[in-house]
């Protein structure tokens, strides 16, 4: 695809655009910031790219390198539950095979880089840099290569951007992080040499989240990404690209329906404060606030009071100080505020004594208090599915404020799931209406409101494909995340695992399928870092 090179060509280049889609490219195309990626759709064949129930990143992503929806490989969310305990989910939590181990097995190398959820990494023929749920300065593939790729980037590599708040997360900071994607990916490309090269980029989601409608920043993060991607296809010279994201992006100009307050309403959910409730959704002891003295000089009354009203309005998780002017507290109050006085401020559920909940908004779904399967399980075995039916029920009856349908479906879990992880999901799924309503988990701010997130995923994302494996006179339809890894099996003729639940593109000649050997995943090891947490509720997930 380019004329020049520094390593051995690419068989296949995949580019991940977390969160891309056409209503966030078409106008991109028309003002003329993203000519490589333009020049991808123009000369190759594009078209959307389905995602799955829940169209959220963790979740999607091992979806889509598996080719295996979370039931089969177990991932539905960015948190995993053990009975009423939680942790983010990593590298362990996918049950199933990545599509580059796939790939190694049949003697093909891969250089993968900023792949969410791949942290620890696993050995393969290859080399792999985590990317979002992973630690700064993560486990990587091969031991030590991350030093390398450091000095290779001039000094530095880091997964998230370096400059805090959120709120203020400066342009040159996503500029940065994105070029040592770039570099990392090109740096490793020349040290193996591989068949398979995945490269994704997250500051296309995230700068949504952080500074939504922000069109300088949008504009700025998706040139940078261009200007990566142009250089990478100089230097790799990749014989096809396939270019992929794992949902989409837009307005959430409808209401948020805080279910749990629902739920309450209806006696499923029972209520604690003071902070002995759930979730307490950080395990470190403090939160960055905004730059100004120690919150402990300010007193506790000050902050009590500012705590207090922030509750009423639902600011409940650390994301405190970009909505501190929603209850006119309009002066610094302090830089850091610790996690027990905002937990003290508001109600959470109390899970062990309520019947049914969300735990986490973005698994799109709420759980039954199962006896014998959680710890203080309410509802009785016998009685689960009248439970159920009667909160699906409850659930797809409820309207918004103006009258219309708040949610497109809501389903039993298999629906949308099935394999030997169906357990691990939510009991039922609650699909916001186009996703334009949005859901919350939060108490004591009434049943309706104003999405919190005015930004926010939908579930139809892009795909192009270009270079001499693929028919580029083929029309891309119906295709869903599921479809990318047995697409991937069939360039380089690799036979498909008659498990993927999705079907070759119809860009290219299907491989034959066959049965593999069970995968023999890691032992499920805890996160536990402060600092992921963090970022995750920077981003509004948690």
């Amino acid at each position: 695809m380019a004329s020049s090179t520094d390593e051995e060509d690419l068989r296949l280049l995949v580019v991940g655009l977390d969160a891309g889609c056409r209503p966030i490219l078409e106008p991109l195309f028309e003002s003329g910031e993203v000519p490589t990626i333009q020049r991808l759709f123009e000369m190759g064949t594009a078209g959307p790219l389905e995602s799955q129930i829940p169209p959220w990143t963790a979740s999607a992503w091992p979806s889509l390198y598996t080719g295996k929806n979370p039931g089969k490989h177990g991932v539905y969310d960015f948190l995993s539950f053990d009975g009423y305990d939680w942790d983010v989910v990593n590298a362990t939590h996918v049950r199933e095979r990545p599509v580059w181990e796939l790939l190694s097995e049949h003697g093909y190398s891969s250089v993968v880089v900023n792949m969410p959820v791949t942290h620890p990494a696993r050995a393969f023929d290859g080399a792999l840099i985590p990317g979002l749920t992973a630690p700064e300065d993560p486990d990587c593939h091969p031991e030590g290569i991350l030093e390398d790729v450091k000095l290779a980037c001039g000094g530095d590599y880091w997964i998230y951007p370096q400059n805090s708040p959120a709120s203020d997360r400066s342009i040159e900071g996503y500029e940065r992080t994105i070029e040592l994607r770039g570099k990392a990916f090109r740096y490793l490309c020349r040290r193996i040499a591989p068949d398979f090269g995945f490269l994704q980029f997250q500051q296309t989601d995230s700068v949504f989240h952080e500074r939504p409608g922000d069109k300088a920043a949008i504009e700025a993060v998706y040139r940078a990404v261009d200007r990566q991607l142009e250089e990478t296809i100089e230097r790799t010279d990749p014989e096809n690209v396939l270019l992929v994201s794992d949902h989409g992006m837009g307005k959430v100009t409808g209401d948020e329906f805080r279910v749990n307050e629902f739920l309450r309403s209806k006696g499923y959910v029972s209520a604690q404060s003071g902070g002995e409730g759930m979730p307490d959704w950080s395990k470190s002891w403090e939160n960055d606030l905004l730059e100004g003295s120690d919150a402990s000089d300010d007193g506790p009354s000050t902050l009590e009071r500012a705590m207090n009203l922030a509750a009423k309005v639902g600011v409940t998780t650390q994301r405190v100080a970009n909505a501190l002017d929603t209850v006119g507290l309009k002066e610094p109050i302090g830089k850091r505020v610790p996690n027990d006085m905002i937990r003290a401020a508001s109600e959470q559920v109390d899970f062990p004594n309520s019947r049914a909940y969300v735990r986490s908004k973005s698994e799109l779904g709420v759980r039954i208090n199962l006896e014998g399967r959680e710890p203080n399980g309410q509802v009785p075995t016998d009685d689960y599915e009248r439970v159920r039916k009667e909160l699906i029920d409850e659930l797809s009856a409820v309207r918004t404020p103006d009258g219309d349908p708040m949610f497109d479906a809501v389903e039993p879990r298999e629906t949308y799931f099935e394999g030997p992880y169906l357990e691990k999901a939510p009991d039922i799924l609650t699909v916001p209406a186009d996703f334009d309503n949005a859901i919350a988990a939060s108490l004591g701010n009434g049943q309706f409101g104003e999405p919190m997130e005015r930004w926010n995923h939908k579930r139809t994302g892009i795909v192009a494909a270009a270079g001499s494996a693929f028919d580029e006179s083929a029309p891309l339809t119906g295709a869903t995340i599921f479809d990318i890894a047995p697409t991937i099996c069939s360039l380089f003729d690799v036979p498909i695992d008659v498990a993927m639940d999705g079907d070759p593109l119809p860009v290219i000649e299907g491989s034959t399928e066959r049965s593999y050997p069970a995968y023999d995943p890691e032992p499920i090891t805890a996160t536990d870092d402060g600092a992921v947490e963090d970022r995750l509720s920077d981003l509004g997930y948690l």
